[in-house]
């Protein structure tokens, strides 16, 4: 029997690839359009919960048109901060989608960070103004970073105010995104000041089980676009009200995830993010309309994104190989 062998990605490897936001945007595009046409195979994501507003989710899904099959297997911490660890870690299994056989195994940090990013960008593409160039970043770890990088490559961004629960977080924030993209980005002391006047607004804290909701009716503009990174978790329900499209990534998970609790308060779903991208239903009519995009992070993103790394490891000679 020959030797079958898997690729090896560390977190370093997944990011020595090269791929771009633009890259990972692109292939959420494919990945949106063929599960807006029931042509992707993805169960709800089963979890176990060690501690508090925790989980450790196994994410499997299968997008034909892409070849892609695999699985995440991924944790979400809020403590690891304190313990000088990432919020989000794991890993994540590529297949060989005709034989079944493993083609690789890798670090699944960067992947996540990246995709949740791109997805949050390619619902803006059909909820937000064209013209947005003021965000607001609710949140000023990872995913405030990435989800700013996303919007930035589609959307003429200028002007960003970032606020977090610890002000110096958002003032290292707000000295990194300057230099990297060349944008004005302000750290504020309030979280409305990053809210209200903003064309785009992400929410990206910890997900919790009972919101904190912080953001207020009245917060969020006439015409905005909010990304909700962090489920509903930043969110007062008489804002959420207010909000006159409220489309998530997947209406499956959501209304499995509003059947244990979260999601209580929620407007009645507009649209997937599938039927946005396919044209099934519109996106924003009107400059006036407030919408939202609940990211819920689904396995689609990582089998969509995966492929790409595994190809330019492929061609660059990145990993180590594994016997199986």
């Amino acid at each position: 029997m020959s030797e079958h062998k898997i690729l090896y990605l560390s977190r370093a490897d997944v990011e020595a690839a090269g791929v771009t936001m633009r890259e990972v945007i692109d292939a959420l595009a494919v990945a949106f359009g063929e599960h807006g046409r029931g042509r992707t195979e993805m169960p709800p994501k089963p979890g176990i919960h060690t501690m508090p507003d925790a989980f450790i989710h196994a994410m499997p899904a299968f997008i034909p048109a892409m070849h892609a099959a695999g699985l995440k297997w991924v944790g979400g911490y809020p403590t690891n901060q304190a313990k000088g660890l990432p919020y989000i870690t794991g890993l994540l299994i590529l297949n060989d989608d005709e034989t079944g056989f493993p083609l690789a195994v890798m670090d699944c940090t960067w992947i996540t960070a990246m995709r949740t990013g791109a997805a949050s960008a390619l619902a803006a593409r059909y909820l937000a103004r064209p013209e947005s160039s003021t965000v607001g970043i609710l949140g000023c770890g990872v995913q405030g970073r990435t989800n700013l990088e996303a919007l930035n490559v589609l959307f003429p961004v200028k002007n960003v105010l970032a606020y977090d629960n610890h002000l110096e977080v958002a003032e290292r924030y707000a000295q990194e995104m300057s230099a990297k993209f060349g944008l004005s980005v302000t750290a504020v002391r309030e979280p409305r000041e990053a809210v209200s006047g903003r064309d785009m607004v992400v929410t990206a804290g910890p997900i919790l089980h009972t919101p904190h909701a912080t953001i207020k009716a009245g917060w969020l503009d006439a015409g905005a676009f909010a990304s909700l990174v962090d489920y509903d978790s930043y969110w007062d329900g008489a804002a959420l009200q207010e909000v006159d499209k409220f489309c998530t990534d997947d209406v499956t998970q959501l209304e499995y995830y509003r059947s244990i609790g979260y999601f209580q308060s929620i407007p009645p779903i507009y649209a997937s993010l599938g039927e946005l991208v396919t044209g099934q239903k519109p996106g924003r009519e009107t400059a006036t309309e407030r919408t939202i995009g609940c990211n819920l992070g689904l396995a689609l993103d990582d089998m969509a994104t995966a492929p790409i790394i595994y190809r330019r490891a492929m061609e660059r000679g990145i990993g180590t190989w594994l016997p199986l």
